[in-house]
């Protein structure tokens, strides 16, 4: 059997993909900071698809802890084919109310510890000639609005390039692009969805991680799901300099109220 790891497996994109993956018949390590509600998780999976589920509860900002999770996923005993970085967080203030260490929290979360993973799965997929890589991006990678954008973009611009380089060796390394999605990221930012965009633009998270699959599969670089979201990007990549533009003119207006 395949097996899969995913990290922020308990919750919203990160759980949705556990569910799909296991119904495609994988395996799967699943990764999180809360035991119990790991457990919980593993033990519903188990029982609806029959597969096994090993858990590490881990939390990646914790040196110690981040290295158990990429000693697992560069381990060749049981070794892992499909990789799933999609631990993340965002923060509800603006970049200079926030406190630098919780901006680099997050930096951590969204760059550093998927590089370190992918290190890891390359060790021993590469001499496989096997292996598929996933990285959570967002919409957001494409739009240069603050720290949380910066941060992931670099899983876009990696991809990207790990996706030509390593395509011949048999690994896949693709960043996927969700836009809005109804999962518990807003409300853990304490941010209501009605005040972060229309209901047109929120995508339910199974046809996300449906979409998303079928697009890694298919050895695609950047998955933007949706054919709306698509539009969005391409008009983003157009306009990405003035609406950034406007948006720190608006910011900088603001403070001097």
């Amino acid at each position: 059997m395949p097996i899969a790891l995913i990290t922020g497996a308990t919750a919203g994109i990160g759980a949705e993909y556990a569910r799909q993956l296991a119904a495609g018949g994988m395996d799967l390590v699943l990764v999180a900071r809360d035991p119990d509600r790991l457990r919980a998780v593993a033990q519903g999976l188990t029982a609806s698809y029959g597969i096994d589920v090993e858990v590490i509860a881990a939390d990646l900002l914790q040196e110690q802890q981040l290295t158990t999770v990429e000693t697992r996923v560069a381990a060749t005993d049981r070794p892992i084919d499909y990789l799933v970085n999609n631990a993340g967080f965002g923060l509800p203030q603006d970049f200079a109310d926030t406190g630098v260490a919780d901006e680099l929290r997050q930096f951590d979360l969204l760059a550093r510890v998927p590089l370190r993973l992918i290190h890891a799965a390359l060790a021993q997929m590469l001499p496989r000639h096997s292996g598929t890589i996933v990285t959570v991006s967002s919409s957001a990678a494409f739009a240069g609005l603050g720290s949380y954008s910066a941060a992931k973009a670099w899983s876009v611009v990696f991809s990207r390039w790990a996706n030509a380089y390593f395509r011949s060796s048999g690994v896949t390394v693709s960043a996927i692009a969700p836009g809005f999605v109804r999962t518990e990221f807003h409300e853990r930012m304490n941010v209501a969805r009605e005040s972060m965009a229309p209901r047109w633009m929120w995508l339910d998270v199974d046809v996300l991680v449906r979409k998303a699959i079928r697009d890694v599969a298919r050895k695609r670089a950047v998955s933007i799901p949706t054919l709306r979201y698509k539009l969005i990007m391409g008009i983003v990549r157009i306009a990405g300099p003035a609406v950034a533009w406007a948006v720190a003119r608006r910011g900088t207006a603001d403070r001097r109220r």
